[in-house]
């Protein structure tokens, strides 16, 4: 997949894209199923909410096959080597869920400010990638943007280590109502297969889900090579150490996998 000119142009100037029906619904059944799988296991990658709701599962490229998969994925790898221009490697993987009723929030940041902050990133060429796994709806807990918040550089933040079981660097009230006035609030939406992209400096945060309808968004953060961390404070499974470039899988690696799946429940 290659993004167009107008893209291109698009997400300069708003920092983040929507690509609908990236992906099939074989290709996002067999992953949600294993997602779901993975949130139902006990391991130190898998973070729950206070009230023991799955939150995120980090490294799911490195322990599932599919995520294996989907970690080196064309539709996901390609646009972003476009974009830095070089090859680029994961610097963190996960799958972010919010539960039913209890998927709590992510508060306002800038991904980029806790990478530079905690993992010594030298500049802000990294980004998210995500694939929708459930429909993405405006009442479930989608991610807002602040459009054009990319524009200006890496904010002040502090580190909130109480609010949720992740400790975040944070955007304060003041500085959040002035970015608002200036570029609004968005909230994209879409069906499962849906692709986000999004600046590593635009501001962004979830509401809390109080609704009977699951969201689960995958997020590959991909790296330029060139950028790769500098600081080793993070557990390798949230900041990976592995700074080689991904090659990407054939664009029906996943279609063949889901067969596979289901030729061995038949």
């Amino acid at each position: 997949m290659k993004l167009t000119a107008r893209q291109l142009r698009d997400f300069d100037a708003l920092g983040y894209l929507v690509l609908p029906n990236c992906f099939s619904e074989s290709e996002i059944s067999v992953l949600r199923s294993e997602a779901e799988q993975i949130f139902d296991t006990e391991r130190q990658e898998v973070w729950r909410e206070k009230s023991g709701a799955p939150r995120t599962a980090f490294a799911a490229h490195t322990y599932n096959k599919a995520f294996a998969i989907l970690g080196c994925h064309p539709r996901l790898i390609k646009p972003l080597e476009q974009f830095f221009g070089e090859p680029v490697y994961m610097h963190q993987f996960k799958i972010n869920a919010k539960a039913p009723f209890d998927g709590e929030v992510w508060q306002w940041h800038q991904d980029y400010g806790t990478w530079k902050r905690d993992d010594g990133m030298p500049e802000a060429r990294a980004m998210n990638i995500s694939v929708f796994l459930d429909e993405v709806m405006a009442v479930n807990g989608p991610l807002m943007f602040i459009p054009k918040s990319h524009k200006l550089g890496t904010l002040a933040a502090g580190h909130d280590k109480s609010t949720t079981s992740y400790p975040l660097w944070t955007l304060d009230k003041t500085t959040v109502t002035k970015l608002v006035d200036e570029g609004g609030i968005v909230a994209p939406t879409g069906k499962p297969g849906t692709v986000l992209m999004f600046h590593g400096n635009l501001a962004h945060a979830s509401p809390p889900n109080i609704t009977p309808y699951p969201r689960k968004i995958v997020y590959l953060t991909l790296c330029a090579v060139s950028n790769h961390i500098t600081k080793f404070n993070r557990p390798d499974f949230i900041a990976h150490r592995d700074f080689t470039p991904i090659e990407a899988c054939e664009d029906d690696a996943l279609l063949k996998f889901a067969r596979k799946c289901r030729q061995a429940a038949a």
